[in-house]
Parts: C-alpha cells; sequence; structure tokens
C-alpha cells in the first residue's frame, strides 16, 4: 500500500528526516520492510506548515517516485519546518495522478492515509452522498483516502478530531456491511491543523497496518548520547512513522491496535483507544 511519516517538534529541514536516516522514507520508497509492497513508487508528495500567514499548510505533489525526483531533494534540503508530513504511495487501483497523491489539504488541515476501504467502487457513491454538499467540490481525485478525508471534514474535523475520524470510520463499517462487506476498513491515517498531529490504527478485521511512534527525544537523548541529531531538538519532538528509520533501541514503540496518538501531547498516556462511532 503505502509509507508515511509524520513530524511535530523543534523546527528542522525536512532532508533530515526524509533521507538522512538509515531507513528513511526514501529508502522506503523502494525497499519497505513492512508494507503489503516492497516498492511505493506510484507518487509522493509532502505538506509543510511556515508558520506564517493564515496557517494553511504547503504542499508538493507529484506522480514521479519519491526516490529519484530532484524537486523533492531540493526543496527538502531547504524548507525547514515545526511540522510535516510526508507520503509515499503504491496505489491499491486508483489511478496514478497528481490529485490521488497524498497528503490532501483543505483550509488549515492535512490528512494522509495507508490502507484501503474494500471495495470502494461499491461503497463509493454512498460515502460520497454523506459528504457535505458545500464540501464535495473540493474533492479532485478517486481515492477512498480522500473521501474519508471530507467525511471527517464533514463530522466535525474543526471540533472534534478524534470523534469526526470515528464517525467517518462507523459509517464505512456500516455501509460496507449493508453492502456485504466483510472487512470494509484499513487505516493508518494522520491528520494535523498545524499545532497538533493525531494518527490512529484501525482496521475492521482488526489487523491494521504498521504504524510506529518515537519515544521523547529527552528518553532517547539519554540512551543515546553519542547521537549529535538529539541535542538539537526540544523534549517534545515526535515522528509517527508506518516503518521505523533505523534500529536503536528504544526509540520505537509499535501503536496498538484500534487506539489513536497526539503530538505534542499532556496526556499521561503515549495513546488513547480508538472505536468507530456508529450514527
Amino acid at each position: 500500500m503505502c509509507r508515511w511519516l509524520a513530524y511535530s517538534g523543534s523546527p528542522m529541514l525536512l532532508d533530515a528526516v526524509l533521507y538522512r536516516p538509515e531507513h528513511s522514507l526514501i529508502n522506503q520508497s523502494l525497499h519497505a520492510r513492512m508494507g503489503v509492497e516492497t516498492t511505493n513508487g506510484d507518487g509522493f508528495g509532502i505538506g509543510w506548515y511556515s508558520g506564517n500567514g493564515d496557517g494553511t499548510p504547503a504542499v508538493f505533489r507529484d506522480i514521479a517516485p519519491a526516490w529519484n525526483n530532484r524537486n523533492l531533494r531540493e526543496l527538502a534540503a531547504h524548507v525547514r519546518s515545526h511540522l510535516f508530513f510526508a507520503h509515499v504511495r503504491a496505489s491499491t487501483g486508483s489511478a496514478v495522478q497528481q490529485t490521488n497523491c497524498h497528503p490532501f489539504r483543505h483550509g488549515r488541515w492535512l490528512w494522509m492515509h495507508n490502507g484501503a476501504i474494500a471495495d470502494f467502487h461499491r461503497l463509493q457513491r454512498d460515502l460520497c452522498l454523506a459528504v457535505d454538499p458545500a464540501l464535495f467540490p473540493y474533492i479532485e481525485g478517486s481515492t477512498d483516502s480522500e473521501v474519508m478525508f471530507y467525511l471527517a471534514v464533514t463530522f466535525g474535523l474543526d471540533q472534534d478530531v478524534p470523534g469526526a475520524v470515528a464517525r467517518m470510520a462507523g459509517l464505512v463499517e456500516r455501509l460496507g456491511k449493508e453492502h456485504g462487506v466483510e472487512h470494509p476498513l484499513q487505516m493508518t491515517c494522520a491528520v494535523s491543523d498545524g499545532e497538533r498531529v493525531w494518527a490512529f490504527r484501525y482496521s475492521s478485521q482488526g489487523a491494521s497496518r504498521s504504524l510506529f511512534y518515537s519515544s521523547r527525544a529527552d528518553t532517547v537523548r539519554h540512551l543515546h548520547p553519542e547521537v549529535d541529531f538529539l541535542r538539537e531538538i526540544s523534549d517534545e519532538s515526535r515522528i509517527v512513522v508506518s516503518e521505523p528509520l533505523g534500529d536503536l533501541p528504544g526509540v520505537w514503540n509499535e501503536l496498538p491496535e484500534a487506539t489513536y496518538v497526539v503530538i505534542p501531547s499532556t496526556l499521561e498516556k503515549d495513546y488513547l483507544p480508538f472505536v468507530p462511532e456508529f450514527a
């Protein structure tokens, strides 16, 4: 399917996360270890917040493979951000076109997804009819991921992110069952408003795609004082990834099935339970 990462913390060059790690996202676009597909070459995208203007993030997407895109390498070496998304795509059947590349943007929101709505062609009409008519013209592509995003916006992303995603998941589950689809939803997804990142891991079957979050930077710094990179970032800096960017012990934690994580967070727990909400 796809591989993605979300970063929140001290401003840094995108290059530091996208290219430099041992098993960077760019490396994963060719040599994924935990994905359904080893190669994720059906396009890519990055989205980042600059902290200027109206809070709307910038987005750069292309249908070329990420591993040999000179423009991506150029941007990554010069763009610095406190919060950014990156995604490499392996299509599950929808067209390889720029409007189908993640992340998707609406206003201040960014969204990206790995997984699929099973038999999406059977559910697509009913799902699209549930999107707020005022939002429907903003759907540019043909993916299930983009429809999921606009359903979440419809269901109140501005007021309650976990609740909106839960209502979206509940609708997919309900319509799937009504159409005879045994396991309708498979998702790891991330959404951001430029201040926080919410990342979700859920599937109808209880066997979701992989998703990991990094330990607090101060914890990792204590474990690995020899890593220069860690001296430059705040304790709250975190990364959420489809698969770990390297093999340093104590850095990566697997997000459990049917949970979500928020970064930065003031919660005592690292993650919270996620349950679809049925209308």
